[in-house]
């Protein structure tokens, strides 16, 4: 199919700036800038991006799609929809299955469910340990071989500190990167939230930020000795941003994110949201907060991942103490983003650079615009304000601690592989599916 997107701010960072078109013919790029409609003037369909902007494609490294074994929180195929919705056209699931990502045979089936969904990509990540007990390794070389981007026991610490030297030494032999869920469970065991005035007046156990702080200090040696690459998962403290900017500036080979509910949200919001703010690490406190945005302005972290984890009304709806850490963010993480531009944290080729060149970087997938590569694109359009309202989502699930806030922006179209996988256009004749700004 020959398409042509009309009138977009072109941004891809790196490059200047450009208004124009870009030409798709079969999937792939065949010309890009201000005369690009020239090379296609009989073009099948046309999408009129005027006010807005075309990027390369979104990429989410670090979401939980719950196939297989909890396809009643999320499937791979409605977890593509709300990722292909939110802008995404890559997205890296967790091992934390059921069987785990820790076998070629679940690596296989995993991509084969992605190809049935014929929606983003999905580029799984699979577990540092068999049956994620953090003893012992699984068949790293095998993995990659069957399509495993990076390697993770995420949901649980790799707490021997033997073991986790030698998944690094084993990734760095493979050319794998490490993502470490950084907690020491001596600290945060019985803990549901941050350790601080809300939790003492809510009287629930709290979480110190020690319990992640300790464990990152401890990669970062490990990282350091073997000179592998490590990537920190779910960055929520001040003290984690120190160490890992310290180790940067050594020139220790480590990367890291954050997700949006710790660039906006503090412990102090627990008590009004309640389990829709209860995650894993917990939120932290405003000092945090304001730590991760500081560290996101100046290269500390890497990149914005949503750590997208499904879960069903009914779990969400046990006693606090009972129900499961998690909060779901594909559909809400750009508009977010947008918001950090709004407010001057980032500018908007820094967002981009941040949700999708970095992250793509890292899982080792090329995600810079050009012509002869595959259509990988999101087209967003800045003034497409929208109330955030979980029923409409495109996820099986609905724990979003953001239900009601008004967000200043949002994807519009999306291509992945060469394929159109959201068109706000074409999506709903419902007025409710689409934003204020109408798209025809």
């Amino acid at each position: 199919m020959r398409i042509l997107i009309r009138g977009a701010r072109i941004l891809d960072p790196g490059r200047k700036d450009t208004v124009g078109d870009v030409a798709i013919s079969d999937g792939v790029i065949t010309a890009m800038g201000p005369g690009a409609a020239e090379a296609m003037p009989d073009a099948e369909r046309v999408v009129d991006a005027a006010e807005c902007l075309l990027v390369p494609g979104l990429v989410d490294m670090h979401v939980h799609l719950r196939e297989p074994g909890q396809e009643h929180k999320e499937t791979i195929a409605s977890g593509c929809r709300a990722a292909a919705r939110g802008g995404f056209t890559a997205v890296c699931p967790m091992p934390n299955t059921d069987p785990p990502n820790d076998s070629p045979e679940v690596t296989d089936y995993i991509l084969q469910r992605a190809t049935a969904a014929n929606g983003v990509r999905v580029l799984p990540v699979a577990a540092i340990t068999k049956g994620l007990a953090g003893e012992v390794l699984t068949d790293f070389g095998a993995l990659k071989a069957h399509g495993a981007v990076a390697v993770s026991d995420d949901g649980q610490p790799v707490s021997s500190g033997a073991v986790m030297q030698q998944a690094l030494e084993t990734a760095r032999d493979h050319g794998l990167l490490v993502i470490s869920h950084s907690e020491d469970l001596s600290f945060s065991a019985g803990g549901h939230m941050n350790a601080g005035t809300a939790s003492r007046r809510m009287g629930v156990a709290g979480v110190p930020n020690a319990a992640e702080f300790v464990m990152v200090a401890r990669d970062i040696s490990l990282c350091e000795i073997t000179g592998a690459r490590l990537h920190i998962a779910h960055v929520s403290t001040q003290q984690s941003v120190l160490a890992i900017r310290k180790a940067k500036e050594r020139g220790v080979p480590v990367s890291a994110e954050t997700a949006p509910h710790y660039l906006f949200l503090t412990d102090q919001d627990v008590e009004k949201l309640g389990t829709d703010a209860k995650m894993s690490p917990p939120l932290r406190s405003e000092a945090d907060r304001m730590a991760l945005r500081e560290a996101l302005t100046d290269g500390t972290i890497d990149a914005i991942a949503t750590d997208h984890a499904p879960h069903s009304p009914d779990e969400k709806a046990l006693p606090f103490e009972q129900a499961p850490n998690g909060v779901i963010g594909l559909e809400t993480s750009l508009g977010l983003g947008l918001q950090l531009v709004r407010e001057g944290v980032l500018d908007m080729a820094q967002l981009v650079e941040k949700m999708s060149c970095s992250p793509a970087g890292l899982v080792g997938i090329d995600r810079r615009l050009a012509v002869g590569a595959p259509a990988d694109l999101t087209v967003i359009d800045p003034a497409a304000s929208w109330t955030v309202r979980p029923e409409l989502f495109a996820s099986r699930s609905r724990n979003t601690p953001f239900a009601g806030w008004r967000l200043p922006g949002r994807a519009v179209f999306t291509m992945a592989a060469g394929r159109v996988v959201f068109d706000a256009a074409m999506e709903n004749d419902d007025p409710e599916h689409k934003t204020e700004k109408q798209y025809g």
